[in-house]
């Protein structure tokens, strides 16, 4: 094949995913750039690095993209050191779920599951309302108006369609993502020199300047705040936030070459690239704002005023084009991960209803149908929900998105801390291929704790200080629910004995599939 995989990789595989219990009824279709793409699209620095700019600008001003992006990018790069150590060992669909119940127990796998599983349906919500509230302000000519109905019908059709993409295949789906993240870097590096041959003045001193732009002379993005300190803490949210997702790739193990390879190659890449992209095409961008003041002021209307400031309508039309092209792949690659997430938690029965048709791979497509578009109704819900009930004046989506940034970390931070007590005992005997070495991975699971602390911080000051009790909320929710339900039905993945004991069952399956 074209990237040199052989029978032999392929034994290797399967040999792998039986080893855990499972059965290779998804289609092994995914090169080792394939993975790399599907992480690299969703993080999509062209979505929120775009989307969610004014956290920064309107925050403490460039210093927030000059000094605050990388930061911020440090802080996830540290996450996704930790996942693709324990990745590598074991690269199973649902990845997060999986590595929670085997390195800890049924409880951590159980909550860890809908940790994640919540984080990826509302960032699917959230990324397509982006991408619905992009399109009205990039596009005026198509009379749209950015209202909540409008963005209920807009998220619902595209929804729709990265749903039926999936439906059809990986083939399919990897082919579109492979095309997303050359996109990706095309337009950032066409952004990145037309802001610096435009721009009106080149004030590089501009990124590592820091402005209180909190309240009103920031656009009212932040509260008044005389700490600065505490505004540029505020704007580590855009980075943290846009840098998310590079879990797709764990996720779609069962569908790549050589997983125990590439998945983890595969995370820490899309990380460092996009996490360089991101940074040097943001920093274009701050440089080229034709008055700091004027842009902090116009909060999160920087980006069109900006564009439209320094560049033809031609021009920004072309570019416009471009993003939301990547906005909405960036859409189907989460439908992509949120599907493989419900499949893998549904096939242990992790799902408390349904669990064994959302667990159903289609025979000829190889793609789990029924959890594809499961994922895209729930998005679709949520969204519809989210839009109309409110919270005091804000809507329950803004709110529900910040809470989201926590539920995804906290997913990811589970397994790793949970590594950190389990390597090297039988619960984890052995690392993977991609090995950091024992004691960095243990520094990498210290970080990610500090981490996690600033990540819920950031993610609970005004005007989102309701996203506290919304996660404490969900957190004992799940506790109650685990002690009066799941702790007798939920029996999690097969560990040990369960193993040996599915290898008939594993066999039947391939067969149904036609895998041979």
């Amino acid at each position: 094949m074209s990237d040199g995989y052989t029978d032999t990789d392929k034994q290797q595989d399967l040999k792998i995913l039986h080893s855990m219990g499972y059965a290779q009824e998804l289609e092994r279709r995914m090169s080792g750039f394939s993975n790399f793409a599907i992480s690299f699209s969703i993080i999509c620095i062209l979505s929120g690095g775009i989307n969610s700019l004014a956290q920064a600008t309107s925050g403490v001003g460039g210093a927030g993209i000059g000094i605050g992006w990388p930061v911020g990018c440090l802080v996830s790069a540290v996450f996704a050191l930790g996942m693709a150590q324990i990745a590598s060992a074991y690269p199973t669909a649902g990845g997060l779920y999986h590595w929670a119940s085997i390195l800890g127990n049924r409880f951590t796998g159980w909550f860890t599951a809908w940790l994640n599983l919540l984080g990826l349906i509302t960032v699917l919500g959230a990324i397509n309302i982006g991408t619905a509230l992009f399109a009205a302000g990039a596009f005026p000519e198509l009379g749209l108006t950015g209202s909540e109905n409008e963005q209920m019908v807009i998220v619902l059709v595209i929804t729709a369609i990265q749903a039926l993409i999936n439906h059809f295949g990986i083939g399919l789906t990897a082919k579109l993502t492979d095309f997303s993240g050359t996109l990706i870097m095309i337009t950032a590096a066409v952004i990145t020199v037309l802001c610096l041959v435009l721009a009106p003045t080149h004030d590089f001193s501009r990124l590592w300047t820091f402005t209180n732009y909190s309240g009103e002379t920031g656009g009212s993005v932040w509260p008044q705040s005389d700490s600065m300190l505490y505004v540029f803490m505020l704007g580590l949210l855009l980075p943290v936030y846009t840098i998310t997702g590079y879990d797709a790739s764990a996720h779609t193990s069962e569908e790549t070459h050589k997983a125990a390879h590439s998945v983890p190659k595969s995370i820490v890449m899309s990380v460092f690239w996009s996490s360089l992209a991101g940074w040097i095409m943001l920093s274009a961008f701050v440089i080229a704002i034709p008055d700091m003041n004027a842009g902090a002021a116009s909060g999160w209307g920087v980006f069109f005023g900006t564009m439209s400031a320094i560049m033809p309508v031609w021009l920004t039309k072309i570019i416009y084009i471009a993003i939301f092209i990547a906005q909405f792949l960036c859409g189907l690659a989460t439908v992509t991960s949120a599907s493989r997430m419900i499949f893998a938690f549904s096939r242990d029965g992790g799902m408390p209803v349904g669990s064994k048709s959302l667990a159903t791979v289609h025979p000829k497509l190889r793609s789990p149908v029924t959890a594809i578009w499961t994922a895209a109704a729930l998005a679709v819900a949520f969204v519809f929900l989210a839009l109309k009930i409110k919270i005091g004046e804000a809507s329950l989506y803004v709110t529900v998105v910040n809470a989201t940034l926590i539920f995804l970390f906290l997913s990811f931070a589970i397994p790793i801390v949970l590594g950190f007590f389990a390597y090297g005992t039988s619960k984890w005997p052995a690392p993977g291929p991609w090995n950091l070495g024992a004691g960095l991975f243990k520094l990498i699971a210290v970080l990610t704790v500090i981490g996690m602390a600033i990540i819920i911080f950031v993610a609970i000051q005004p005007p989102n200080d309701a996203v506290g009790e919304i996660t404490l909320g969900f957190i004992v929710l799940a506790v109650v629910i685990w002690f009066a339900f799941e702790q007798r039905r939920f029996k999690g993945p097969p560990i040990g004995d369960e193993v040996a004991k599915r290898q008939a069952e594993i066999a039947a399956a391939e067969r149904a599939v036609g895998e041979a």
